[in-house]
This record gives structure tokens, sequence and C-alpha cells, in this order.
């Protein structure tokens, strides 16, 4: 998989036109060193990007996918039980490729965002530190305990561990400190065609660091109540901006390391498309709301109970298969998951009415991601309408 990423970044990176891969890998010269010609930001920056996406829209998300219950192993195959039943060691190799792809990414990040602090230029520094914080608020919610403070070092071989804790305040910091800095005074390049998220646009890395710091502060409101409290009453009453797009890549093709990185990994490297059937738990959820995404998440078939694999009483063909495109978009923050984290944070420290908007529209804006109107289902009576007063006292 680690070369399917590299693949991945050096074909995007010439595509865009920029330096190929072959000079990033000449041992001539330090790539880091700006006095010797060194790596250009717009160079290095579509690399920090394409190895966190490749990372995160890989392993992690097969390992999500499970325990979400939303697919689960073919009968046919056994490409993923460990992740099924939950036995899945530390040095398994979906762990392995995670933990070092997202560092390689870790690396890439922090050396555009130094170069970019010699330049002064707040445009890539703002970008790579919003990076930067998105990669480690990922592992620390898979692993707890990371190195960060001292990670991708050259000088320190064993870098420490640091808390979730410290690692999440850490990153809450970085990002104002990044926030704080002067776009209008940004010197150098701007960023355009290798930003493979906004394009450029400097608001949406605003808004994202800011529904960033809301994602880590509602990750910890049971474990501190009072950091989550003063964090996200702050963000609202700064009137801080959320994002209302997505943060992701849709610049795949369907073709060999240029496609999705799920339909690469489960299926193009593994030769077979039917590796992920359809979970019972979620196929019987959208089957009981007679929701028509179960469509577009499944073939046609019945589902299999989650980790079952081990069933000879069930035809394996007849099993909905999780339906995986080559061109699909894979998202860091979708535009739905930042507005059910601001409904949250909204019903939760702010206004029940605005949280109640927000919800809807998250639900709407899901639904329009598959050419389909979920405007019904959140009206009054809907299977997913928002909760009343009333309903919460039945519930």
């Amino acid at each position: 998989m680690k070369k399917i990423l590299g693949n991945i970044s050096c074909l995007l990176i010439l595509f865009l036109g920029v330096t190929g891969c072959e000079d990033q890998l000449d041992i001539n010269r330090n790539p880091d060193s700006l006095s010797q010609g060194g790596v250009a930001l717009a160079t290095e920056f579509p690399a920090a990007v394409t190895g966190v996406i490749g990372a995160t829209g890989s392993y992690a998300a097969i390992v999500g996918g499970f325990w979400s219950q939303y697919w689960t192993q073919s009968p046919s195959s056994n490409q993923y039980k460990e992740i099924d039943d939950y036995s899945i060691l530390s040095n398994s190799g979906v762990i392995n490729g995670f933990w070092q792809n997202m560092y390689d990414a870790l690396g890439d990040t922090r050396n555009v965002k130094r170069i970019a602090l010699e330049q002064e230029n707040w445009n890539y520094y703002l970008m790579a530190t919003v990076l930067e914080a998105y990669n480690a608020q990922i592992m620390v919610d898979f692993f707890d305990q990371v190195p960060f403070m001292e990670a991708t070092n050259p000088e320190i071989l064993q870098p420490q561990f640091d808390s979730g804790e410290e690692v999440y305040d850490q990153i809450i910091t970085n990002l104002n400190e990044a926030l704080e800095k002067d776009l209008n005074e940004s010197q150098g390049e701007a960023p355009g065609a290798d930003d493979l998220i906004f394009g450029g646009n400097m608001d949406n890395w605003v808004a994202f660091a800011n529904t960033l710091k809301l994602k880590i502060y509602l990750r910890q409101e049971n474990a501190r109540p009072d950091v989550t409290a003063a964090g996200i009453t702050n963000l609202l009453n700064s009137g801080a901006e959320f994002l209302n797009v997505d943060a992701g890549m849709d610049q795949f093709e369907d073709a060999p390391n240029k496609s999705n990185p799920l339909y690469e990994s489960n299926i193009r490297q593994l030769n077979t498309p039917t590796n992920l059937r359809a979970s019972t738990t979620l196929y019987s959820f959208l089957e009981t709301n007679e929701d028509p995404r179960l469509e577009e998440y499944y073939t046609n078939g019945i589902s299999l109970d989650q980790g079952d694999f081990n069933n000879t009483d069930v035809e394996p063909n007849s099993i909905a298969v999780v339906e995986l495109d080559p061109q699909t978009p894979a998202y860091l923050i979708s535009r739905e998951e930042s507005l059910f984290m601001q409904a949250e944070a909204q019903l939760k420290y702010g206004s029940e009415a605005l949280a109640q908007e927000l919800y809807n529209e998250g639900v709407i804006e899901n639904f329009s991601k598959y050419g389909l109107d979920g405007a019904a289902f959140v009206a009054p009576g809907g299977a997913y309408a928002f909760p009343t007063m009333e309903m919460k006292k039945i519930n």
C-alpha cells in the first residue's frame, strides 16, 4: 500500500506540472534545503495531502467501516477477519501501514510548515498546520498515546510518546497560532492547483481550522468537560466560521494508482470486488426506514450479521456487496460532518433552534450527494426528524 500511496502522490504532482518524484529522490542534494534548490512548497504540499488522504481513505476507512458495522467480511474470503472479529494486532499489516504512512505524511507536512515559517508564507503555514493537526487528531483517536512533539525530528531516533490530552492541547495551540497570522501579509507563492483540497481558497482553510478545533473539543466532552465547554463557548461567541464545503480530494480517475484509496486497496489491488458485504446493522436500519440510500450503499442482495463470516448456510453470492467507485471523493471532513458537529455544539452550548436547522441541513446534504432529496426524512414525523422535547421525554 505504501507503494500505491507513493505512486498516487507522484502522479498527482506530475499532473500538476510541478517537480517530479525523481527530482525529489535525487540523493546528490538535500531535498529540504532551500539553498540547494530544495522542494518547493507547491511540490511538497500535495505529497503531504495525498499521504494523509491515502492512509485515512484506505487503512482507516477499512477499520472504521467494520467497527461502525457498515460492512462485514465476505464468507468467501478472509482478508479482513481479524478486523471484523476485533482480534487485530498492533503489528498487523493494516496498523503498520496506517502508522507508517501517516508519519510519512506528517514529515512532509512539517517540512512545508518549517519552510513556510522561514519564508513568512502564512498561507502555506496555515494549510500545513491544519493538515498536521488533522493527522495528529486521527492518530490520537486511533492510538491515544503517540509521538508528536518530537516526531519526525531526524536527530531524535526514539521520540517520546505524548498523551492524547497533551497532543490535543498542542494542536489547539498550533491552530490558534496559525490563525493569528495575517494572511494578507503572506509572502511568496500563493497556493492554487497544488492545494488538492480547496484549490487555494484560504477562507475554507480558516474554516477547516475552526472545525478541527470544534471536533477536538467535542471529543473530550466526557473526559474534560470544562475544557470542552470553555472551548466551544469561545468558538461560538467569537463568530468563528466553520466548514460549509467538503474538505477532501476528488481528483481521482478510474486507473491504477489514481483511484479512490479504498477502491484502490480493497478492489484493484486485491483483484476482487466482493470482500466487503452489507452488514445487517446498517442494512436493516436503512431498510426499516425505507431509506433510498440503501441502493446507493449496497448492490442487490441480503445482508450478513456482523462478524458472521463463518456462516456456511448462506450462499455468498446472495449477500449484497458494498458499492465502491474509483472516482468517489475521499473526505477529511465532509460538509455534513461539519454541520452535525455544529448542531451538537449548538444543542449543548448555544441555540436548540439553530441546532435543529444545522442537523436538518446535514441530513439533506448527505442525501444530495446521491442525487436524492432527504427533506421528507427530517420533516415533522419523518424517520430522521430532529427530536422534540416531547420525543425526548418519551425516550
